[in-house]
């Protein structure tokens, strides 16, 4: 939109480099082209601006396949007015000189021209064509047939306007038929998936029973490493026993000849200790004899009152210890009396 500002009752337009400007007063065309600037007065003006950017229109629209199922085009088509003179005089571009808005609403109907003849090609080429065809290489069909229909359309350069591009985003059928469709897929990825799923669990068994073989097979060799283990230990068990017993043979054998001398020795030492013993008890004895003897004789030769005094003499070494001697009068006078009788 061009910015229009008023002074003194002029009007002064400035236009942009994207729009195409044409002022006429009267008959008379007094300024044409893009990003002009200049003044003018509201009554006499006639102005109109005619956009010459590149314009993308979106559109979407329904259409049938051959099978009678419904489907949602959406799509969109880059267009520009190639000839601003030739859109201005077909269409109204004109601007309100106080606001520079446009009058009409000419994009409208450039819009609903390209979107029915689009909508027109689009539906002739579906129409022929079975929804699964549709969904596979319709996308691909339809845009070059709206960009071959558009560029054929002889009311499109007659206004003016010249097609860049067409684009096609999808092709959709309803939302019923869509999930029916995608049925026979999903049932066929999850075949896929459980055909997977059992191979890996077929793989898995497999890894299992070999592992489980591997398994027996080193407890059969280790249940066999472990009998020639006992074998071997029974082997050696039974020659350290034999080792042991003809050790304790060896050993038996010392220590019987040993007590055997020990005996000897013994035998002959108490031999000896017995003769010694019965000649020194035979020796004591007859001194002990001899001594006897002569003291026998001693004592057969000394007199009475010796002997009486002996007899005292070996008494009072026998007797206990007395450390004082009570005599009572009769004592005394019956010891006297012994005396005296003795004499």
């Amino acid at each position: 939109m061009a910015d229009i500002t008023r002074r003194l009752g002029w009007r002064h337009l400035r236009g942009a480099p994207t729009a195409h400007i044409r002022h006429h007063r009267g008959t008379r065309l007094l300024h044409d082209g893009p990003g002009l600037s200049f003044w003018f007065r509201a009554l006499t003006a006639a102005i109109s601006e005619v956009p010459v950017d590149d314009r993308e229109l979106a559109m979407t629209f329904h259409a049938r396949t051959s099978d009678f199922q419904d489907v949602a085009v959406q799509a969109t088509v880059t267009y520009r007015i190639s000839d601003p003179a030739v859109a201005a005089a077909r269409l109204d571009f004109s601007i309100d000189p106080d606001t520079g808005a446009w009058r009409a609403a000419p994009l409208e109907q450039l819009g609903t021209l390209l979107t029915e003849t689009a909508q027109q090609h689009a539906l002739d080429v579906l129409s022929r064509t079975t929804l699964a065809a549709a969904l596979v290489d319709g996308v691909t069909a339809v845009r070059e047939r709206i960009a071959a229909g558009l560029g054929s359309e002889p009311r499109l350069p007659a206004t003016g306007i010249e097609v860049v591009a067409v684009r096609v985003v999808a092709l959709r059928p309803e939302p019923e038929v869509e999930r029916a469709l995608r049925t026979p897929a999903r049932e066929q990825i999850q075949q896929e998936a459980d055909r997977a799923t059992y191979e890996r669990r077929a793989v898995a068994v497999e890894r299992e029973r070999a592992i489980a073989e591997n398994e027996l097979a080193s407890q059969i060799e280790l249940a066999r490493r472990e009998e020639q283990l006992v074998d071997q230990r029974g082997t050696n068990a039974r020659r350290e026993a034999e080792e042991h017993a003809a050790a304790d043979a060896v050993k038996a054998e010392a220590e019987a000849a040993r007590t055997v001398r020990l005996a000897e020795a013994e035998a002959t030492r108490s031999v000896r200790l017995a003769k010694a013993e019965a000649e020194g008890a035979r020796e004591v004895g007859e001194a002990r004899a001899q001594a006897q003897a002569a003291w026998l004789r001693v004592h057969a030769e000394v007199d009475v009152a010796t002997l009486h005094a002996l007899t005292g003499t070996r008494l009072a070494e026998n007797l206990p210890r007395i450390d004082s001697v009570t005599v009572s009068p009769d004592v005394l006078t019956g010891l006297l009396s012994r005396l005296g009788a003795r004499e």
